[in-house]
């Protein structure tokens, strides 16, 4: 093999290298925002059930706002906004870049057995 070939073989594999760094950096950030979207949802699922609980105790809104606040952190999220009145908590949470909503609704005749629960 004489020396231009060398060389020439050379920039090709580092021309690789650097293709497959650039795609596993890609594939890792897609990961890392999937992971976060997961957790995002899961911590609005507990936020709203923590504030529909507080909504059931005693129909307070402030209270709900801040057990949704609570769990949000508790899930390494962040409370943006925290719709409860009533019986109806609906919370979104940021972690990260991802975000999510989530609606929990008191239903008074679940406590006593009722149909439907």
């Amino acid at each position: 093999m004489n020396a231009p070939e060398r060389g020439a073989v050379n920039i090709l594999a580092i021309s690789v290298m650097v293709l497959a760094s650039v795609f596993m950096f890609g594939i890792a950030r897609l990961g890392r925002a999937a992971s976060h979207s997961a957790r995002a949802d899961t911590a609005a699922d507990a936020a709203a059930l923590a504030a529909a609980g507080a909504l059931a105790t005693n129909l307070d809104s402030n209270a709900a706002r801040t057990a949704a606040d609570q769990i949000a952190r508790q899930n390494g999220a962040l409370l943006i906004e925290c719709r409860c009145s009533g019986v109806v908590a609906r919370v979104t949470v940021a972690l990260g870049d991802a975000r999510s909503v989530a609606k929990a609704e008191v239903r008074f005749s679940c406590l006593f057995g009722g149909d439907g629960c």
